[in-house]
């Protein structure tokens, strides 16, 4: 009966993991929607600014007047415009808060540390900015024998992403662009396609090409003309304007694609932990109810026998 009793707690304990992984799959379902939604609807508004802006960098120039008056660091475009040798790479890494979302975290950190070590090879540090608890957990320890560093850990940043975390983020990687402490800015983030799927992406959001707008718009039907611009009140001070709407935007828009992935992620991962603990208490159940019979037939075997004897 030792062996009925084992088998007994372990279906509970099944049962009772069941019934947390299917509460964390039904609050993960019902907020994935809404975050599929965001980044879906950002995507339009995301593609026209960034259009805008190549169209306009290419029209001005980066090149501001004596005039400008530069009060912090996103305000001075024409050093987060301008290129420059290339000897450490600022990379923003954005990961999640929680677990329990399968593979998701460790597909960004196998990616992010396949890009440090192709910038190791090329003599190139690395500076990181990351974005959740589980890739500062992750990255700290795997990065201490590569050229890299983690410089900010973005720990406190609620569930929903908003405009202010990435405003937070890009007034600290301006800041550290143009004190030359790192010559370029990249993002890791993951692109959401649908419930089931996602994909590691990473592109470099400073310098800013003006052809970077083209990794948005893959199916997007080429312009064929291109209207002239009346800037007013000075071309040079719309563009100090747009930059920091620009790099906000994408961070913010990053940030968006990355929440649905990592909530499609965790539906996904607990569905299938539900799955398993369902089977898992079959098999169990089949187990206890053959161990329960094969100890009531030797009960019954046990009386007769004695039975016999007397």
């Amino acid at each position: 009966m030792a062996n009925l009793a084992a088998i007994k707690n372990r279906i509970k304990s099944v049962k009772s993991t069941e019934k947390i992984t299917k509460a964390m799959q039904m609050v993960a379902a019902s907020k994935v929607k809404k975050s599929e939604k965001k980044a879906k609807d950002g995507r339009p508004f995301t593609l026209q600014l960034v259009t805008m802006f190549a169209d306009l960098v290419s029209q001005i120039g980066i090149v501001p007047p004596p005039e400008l008056q530069i009060k912090k660091a996103t305000d001075n475009y024409q050093m987060l415009l301008s290129r420059r040798p290339i000897d450490t790479v600022g990379i923003l890494v954005i990961t999640s808060n929680k677990g329990l979302a399968g593979a998701y975290n460790a597909n960004i950190v196998r990616h992010t540390l396949q890009k440090i070590k192709e910038y190791n090879e090329q003599n190139i540090a690395v500076r990181l900015y990351i974005v959740g608890i589980k890739g500062v957990a992750m990255l700290k320890h795997k990065i201490e024998k590569m050229n890299a560093q983690i410089i900010m850990e973005y720990t406190e940043f609620l569930q929903e992403p908003n405009a202010g975390q990435a405003q937070i983020i890009v007034e600290d990687m301006a800041e550290a662009l143009i004190s030359d402490k790192i010559d370029t800015i990249e993002i890791i983030f993951t692109s959401f396609k649908n419930m089931m799927s996602y994909n590691v992406e990473d592109f470099r959001l400073l310098p800013f090409e003006p052809d970077q707008a083209d990794i948005i718009k893959k199916d997007e039907p080429e312009q064929k003309y291109k209207t002239e611009i009346t800037f007013e009140p000075s071309k040079y001070e719309i563009l100090q304007k747009v930059v920091p709407m620009v790099l906000t935007n994408t961070i913010y828009h990053a940030l968006l694609e990355a929440t649905a992935s990592e909530l499609a992620s965790r539906m996904t991962a607990m569905s299938a932990a539900c799955k398993s603990a369902n089977e898992m208490i079959e098999q169990l159940s089949i187990i206890y109810n053959k161990a329960r019979q094969s100890a009531i037939t030797n009960e019954i075997i046990e009386v007769v026998s004695g039975a016999n004897a007397v």
